[in-house]
């Protein structure tokens, strides 16, 4: 299936490792130009190279505090000025501290939705020019399972995500029009960085291999795995590609049919 990717100019936030890197490494092997964004400059860094050197294609890193709006305003603007436009926005930041509703503050409160609502909202008001003036676009929202069914002790996720599926369903319906197509991601269970080190130290307090633990979770999921990364980035790059030119306003889950929800 030919894409239509090459050539293009994706953002992708949060990319320095797990999905966010994902995301661009797959990208940059359909053609993108990739401008890439994380919190520390060695690891994104770091990213770059191993992106570029393995497609072949250009990419920018820029140190990007996603949860900080100037930060975000000058991703955008560099991207915008090293590679000329921009086509597909990728938003993307790590997930807000674990806990109940008890647990947290107004300002844990404020940290996580900057991070995981409001960063959406400023990055599209700041891509949102460029798009237009390349005649349309996409817009792809990485969020979480959680946003179909909502997890025990991740009240802050559930909530802040949440918004993020209202914001993206609204703007599907304002920028049809304007053939900018604005969709969500929803990985399950996936092997990242944070969740390796969440069972190794589950493996460590029982005493057990970190391999016997991965395969024991894996049989919780009807595929009978954890996720990859990949998985996660091969619907981006479908959802950002020619072909689903009709597809917009949608939630898509990527988690082995983990999810019990029908919709």
């Amino acid at each position: 299936m030919e894409l239509g990717l090459a050539g293009k100019v994706a953002l992708v936030g949060g990319a320095s490792r797990g999905i966010g890197k994902a995301v661009a490494l797959a990208l940059a092997r359909e053609g993108c130009r990739v401008a890439i964004g994380a919190r520390g400059r060695e690891g994104l860094e770091a990213a770059a190279a191993e992106i570029s050197g393995a497609t072949g294609s250009e990419v920018l890193p820029v140190v990007c505090d996603m949860s900080r709006y100037d930060d975000i305003r000058r991703f955008v603007a560099e991207t915008v000025s090293r590679f000329g436009g921009l086509d597909i926005v990728v938003n993307n930041a790590g997930g807000p501290p674990l806990g109940t509703f008890d647990a947290h503050s107004d300002e844990v409160w404020q940290a996580a939705l900057d991070q995981n609502f409001l960063s959406v909202a400023r990055t599209v008001r700041e891509a949102l020019p460029h798009l237009r003036r390349r005649g349309g676009g996409r817009i792809i929202n990485i969020t979480s399972m959680a946003v179909k069914q909502p997890l025990d002790g991740l009240i802050l996720s559930n909530a802040a995500r949440l918004g993020v599926v209202g914001l993206a369903k609204t703007l599907s319906r304002e920028l049809g029009p304007d053939q900018i197509l604005v969709n969500n991601v929803c990985p399950g269970f996936t092997l990242t960085d944070r969740m390796r080190q969440v069972l190794q130290n589950r493996a460590t307090a029982e005493g057990r291999p970190l391999e016997e633990i991965v395969e024991e979770e894996g049989r919780r999921i009807p595929v009978g795995r954890l996720g990859q990364p990949e998985d996660i980035a091969a619907l981006v790059v479908f959802l950002a590609s020619e072909p689903a030119r009709h597809i917009t306003g949608t939630t898509i889950q990527v988690d082995g049919g983990s999810t019990t929800a029908v919709m």
